[in-house]
């Protein structure tokens, strides 16, 4: 690990200023991708400025209705707060499916937002990656990809976005706030993520220098029928090979509101807007879900070893909207 420079920001305009005033500076909230990606070599920093203890955490109401979740609240503590469990629970089963215990005491929900899209590929200095260095190639597309993405992906870039809480963020339409030394702003975070594109290296839409504060999750009734599932290849710290976030509200029969975002399959949170429209003022029935099922992985463009994906993805979303379905039936 190379020398780098380390301050505790006491305020967010003094944190603002000391990025801007560092070329090479990073925020550090948790630590928990960023460290670790310093210590194989891959992330340099010249200066760390330590946002952790500024007041950014905790769960509020907003005036509007809906949350507003802290960017330095833990993930843990996000998880378990009573209005996130009661009004989003999609978002808390998505939070405790992400690594484990111990990393979900540290990590915070905006470092959770801003942590690398990657593969092994990645973190290995010995092989080309064009999310490490712009126009180097991508190893993964020839080599071993099983778990790569199947939406959305280029010939510059195969890997998956690793957030679980993203995927539920995705199908809340939550919106990302951030600070600036120029003002506040904020990005719906399904313009969050830019396509991968020829700049795989380029992840998000913030500006440069701006410190996420908060994420927003709208007020919606809808919200509480919701459900989080994620497959993974161990039952413990892993990423996603494929996760659904649904939310499905029936009124008088029909399906009055429904959300599909899918994780493990694409370089960002994927929301399913066609298969979503397929099932809007229709009845909930096995066949509707199995059809829109399909048509959300209707673009999918599987390599050599993935293709197994697209079923298992078809096959979660129809069992996640069946769940729901049987849920709102009980009510």
């Amino acid at each position: 690990m190379r020398e780098f420079a380390y301050e505790r920001a006491a305020g967010v305009r003094e944190a603002l200023t000391a990025v801007a005033d560092h070329p090479g500076a990073r925020y550090l909230g948790g630590g928990t991708n960023l460290v670790d990606l310093m210590k194989c070599g891959v992330e340099e920093p010249s200066r760390l400025v330590d946002v952790r203890r500024l007041p950014l955490d905790g769960v509020r109401e907003a005036p509007e209705g809906g949350l507003v979740i802290g960017a330095t609240t833990t993930n843990s503590d996000a998880a378990a707060h009573p209005e996130v469990r009661r009004r989003f629970p999609a978002l808390t089963q998505a939070l405790l499916a992400g690594a484990s215990g111990q990393l979900r005491n540290m990590a915070t929900v905006g470092g959770n937002l801003l942590q690398r899209t990657r593969c092994g590929y990645f973190a290995d200095l010995s092989r080309p990656c064009n999310k490490r260095i712009p126009g180097s190639g991508c190893a993964a597309i020839a080599g071993v990809h099983h778990n790569h993405a199947v939406l959305g992906h280029t010939d510059h870039c195969v890997a998956t976005h690793p957030s679980d809480m993203a995927v539920a963020l995705a199908a809340f339409d939550a919106v990302v706030r951030y600070e600036t030394l120029d003002g506040a702003g904020e990005i719906p975070l399904s313009r969050f993520y830019p396509p991968v594109g020829d700049r795989p290296d380029q992840e998000s839409a913030l500006p440069p220098g701006a410190l996420i504060t908060a994420v927003a999750l709208p007020g919606t009734a809808a919200g509480a029928r919701s459900r989080y599932r994620k497959v993974r290849e161990r039952a413990s710290y892993a990423f996603a090979t494929v996760s659904v976030a649904a939310v499905l509200d029936v009124h008088d029969g029909m399906v009055r509101d429904v959300r599909i975002a899918l994780g493990g399959v694409a370089s960002h949170p994927w929301r399913a807007g066609s298969a979503e429209a397929l099932l809007r003022d229709a009845p909930p029935t096995a066949d509707r879900f199995r059809t829109a099922a399909e048509e959300a992985l209707s673009a999918a463009k599987p390599l050599r070893d993935n293709g197994y994906k697209v079923t298992l993805a078809q096959n979660l979303i129809e069992a996640l909207l069946g769940e729901l379905a049987e849920t709102e039936k009980g009510r």
